[in-house]
């Protein structure tokens, strides 16, 4: 009996671990591309935004997801009204008017904003030289988050330079991931 319970514990624990996205910081990710060259995955949030939670919890808590993104990504977890310094193409990046003390919405990091971020939660994308790809803007699940990570990933995004080749390659995208 006991045996099983530790059984069940293991298998409990193996499960969650399986699922988690091995975040870290902009920087280590580009200090990490120059040891192994891979893309960078931003996911771009703030403390106050429900869509952000929900995208943390549903879609990058999901297996397929956190698997995928952990083998072709340096993931990176991203407070766009945080303090964190940001060195990036010769830039530091702060954010000189954050209030501490203020509750809710609070001034956006300059990152952010080289970014061009206009929503969140954003979901940012860089080059394996950690040059700036795109953004996509707003909660997704599993499923519709799938086709943008596969998209980047194997460099599809370079060939789709019209609104017609965008909506052939949706049209032939064959979906793995489920919800």
């Amino acid at each position: 009996m006991r045996n099983l319970l530790y059984m069940c514990v293991f298998l409990f624990v193996s499960t969650l671990t399986a699922q988690e996205i091995k975040w870290m910081t902009f920087d280590e990710a580009l200090a990490a591309q120059k040891e192994t060259p891979k893309k960078i995955i931003v996911d771009a949030y703030t403390t106050w935004c429900g869509p952000c939670k929900l995208l943390d919890r549903n879609t990058f808590g999901n297996k397929e997801v956190a698997d995928f993104i952990n083998e072709h990504y340096y993931p990176v977890k991203f407070n766009a009204e945080g303090t964190e310094e940001v060195n990036y193409l010769d830039n530091v990046y702060t954010n000189p008017r954050h209030d501490p003390n203020r509750r809710g919405r609070n001034s956006q990091h300059e990152f952010a904003q080289a970014m061009k971020l206009r929503g969140y939660p954003s979901i940012v994308f860089f080059d394996e030289q950690g040059n700036y790809i795109q953004p996509v803007v707003g909660y997704k699940t599993p499923r519709q988050l799938e086709i943008f990570l596969k998209m980047i990933q194997n460099d599809d995004y370079k060939d789709l330079t019209t609104q017609d080749k965008w909506q052939a390659y949706q049209d032939n995208f064959k979906y793995t991931f489920g919800e």
